[in-house]
C-alpha cells in the first residue's frame, strides 16, 4: 500500500512538470467570438466591406468562432489602430480594418499613432487592390482635373494625417499643381457624401472606386458625378479614359514620391491584427480569409451589392509593408514635406 502511494505521488509529480499540450487553432477558436474593429462609421465603404467579410469569415476559421463587427471611428481610423495595438489581446480574437494609409502613419511623420513600424501589426489580407478617384458633383461645374489647377475645389475629409481624404489632395496640390481645399471633421464617407449633396463641398478626392460603385451607383448611372482623376499604381480596367496620376510625374523624384503614397492602394481594404499573435493562428486566419475570397456565396453577395473583390494575401501585404518602411530616407523626407500633418 505504501509502495502504491509512493508510486502515485511520483506519477502525479511527473505529470505536473510535463508541458501542457498546446491548443490547436480549432480548439482555441471553438466557442469564442472574434471582435472585428472597423475604424470608420457605419455605412462607410470600409464598414460595408468589413461587415461583408464578417458575415462569412467565421465559417472558414477552424472552430467556427462568431465574428462580431464593431465600429470605432476617430482620427481617420488611427483611434482603432491604436486601440488594437495597445489594448487588444494578441491571441487572434481581435482584428481590425482601418484606412489603407493608417499603418504608414509613423513612416510619414503623422501624429497620434502609438504603433511604431511595419512590425506593429499582423497582416491577414486585403479584400481589394484598390483604385481611388477624385470626383466632382455635376452641379459644381468641375468636369476635368485641369480645372482644379486653376480654381479652388473643396473636398470633405476626416482629419489631418494618414487618411486618404487629406493626404491625396495635399500630394496632388504639391506634385501636379491642383488647388484642392479640404474641410476636415467628417466622421467618414457617408457624411462626406451628404456634404456633397448639400453643396457644402464640390466633391471628394481619395474615394475608393469600389465604394463609389457600391454606395452610389445611381450617381454614376445618372451622370451626377464627374470622375476627374484615378489614383493608384495601375489604372483600373473600368476607367480607361480617366486621367491617371502616374502619368503626371515629370521627374524620378516625383514618381518615387507618388509610388510611396499610392503603395497603400495594394492593401485597399486591409484586415490585420495586433503583433505577436501565435503563428499557427495567424496561418489559420490567413487561410480562412483566402477561402472566403473564393467562396461563391460570399462572392454572390458582393456582386449583388456591386462590391468589388480583388484580394491580396497577408503574405504579400507583409512583404509590401517591409519594402515601404525601407524606402530611401530622401524620398520619405520629400513625401513628408507634401503630406499634411496634425497640429
Amino acid at each position: 500500500m505504501r509502495l502504491f502511494h509512493a508510486c502515485s505521488i511520483a506519477a502525479l509529480a511527473a505529470a505536473a512538470i510535463q508541458p501542457a499540450k498546446a491548443q490547436t487553432p480549432e480548439e482555441f477558436f471553438r466557442g469564442k467570438s472574434i471582435q472585428f474593429i472597423i475604424g470608420y462609421e457605419a455605412g462607410s465603404g470600409y464598414d460595408l466591406y468589413a461587415r461583408l467579410l464578417a458575415r462569412s469569415y467565421g465559417k472558414f476559421i477552424p472552430g467556427n468562432p462568431a465574428v462580431v463587427a464593431i465600429n470605432m471611428p476617430g482620427a481617420g481610423s488611427i483611434r482603432a489602430a491604436n486601440s488594437v495595438y495597445e489594448r487588444s489581446p494578441r491571441d487572434g480574437t481581435h482584428i481590425l480594418m482601418t484606412g489603407r494609409g493608417t499603418p504608414m502613419t509613423p513612416l510619414l511623420g503623422g501624429k497620434g499613432a502609438t504603433f511604431k513600424d511595419n512590425n506593429s501589426f499582423t497582416w491577414i489580407g486585403s479584400m481589394n487592390n484598390e483604385v481611388s478617384v477624385c470626383v466632382a458633383m455635376k452641379e459644381s461645374g468641375f468636369t476635368d482635373i485641369s480645372q482644379v489647377m486653376t480654381r479652388e475645389f473643396t473636398t470633405g475629409a476626416t482629419s489631418l494625417g494618414a487618411d486618404d481624404t487629406t493626404v491625396f489632395p495635399a500630394v496632388l496640390n504639391a506634385m501636379i499643381g491642383t488647388k484642392f481645399k479640404w474641410i476636415t471633421g467628417y466622421q467618414g464617407g457617408a457624411a462626406m457624401n451628404i456634404a456633397m449633396e448639400r453643396g457644402e463641398t464640390h466633391g471628394r478626392c481619395g474615394w475608393s472606386w469600389s465604394s463609389v460603385k457600391s454606395t452610389h451607383p445611381e450617381w454614376l448611372a445618372s451622370g451626377r458625378i464627374n470622375i476627374l482623376l484615378q489614383l493608384s499604381l495601375a489604372k483600373h480596367s473600368e476607367l480607361p479614359n480617366v486621367p491617371f496620376i502616374m502619368d503626371f510625374a515629370k521627374t524620378a523624384e516625383q514618381k518615387a514620391v507618388l509610388e510611396l503614397i499610392f503603395a497603400r492602394q495594394v492593401m485597399g481594404r486591409p484586415v490585420f491584427g495586433p503583433p505577436e499573435m501565435p503563428q499557427d493562428r495567424v496561418i489559420a486566419l490567413r487561410r480562412a480569409f483566402d477561402a472566403v475570397m473564393k467562396d461563391e456565396t460570399f462572392l454572390a453577395e458582393a456582386r449583388k451589392g456591386d462590391w468589388e473583390v480583388n484580394p491580396v494575401s497577408g503574405e504579400v501585404i507583409e512583404a509590401l509593408m517591409k519594402r515601404v518602411y525601407e524606402t530611401p530616407t530622401a524620398i520619405v523626407e520629400k513625401t513628408k514635406e507634401v503630406t499634411p500633418q496634425p497640429r
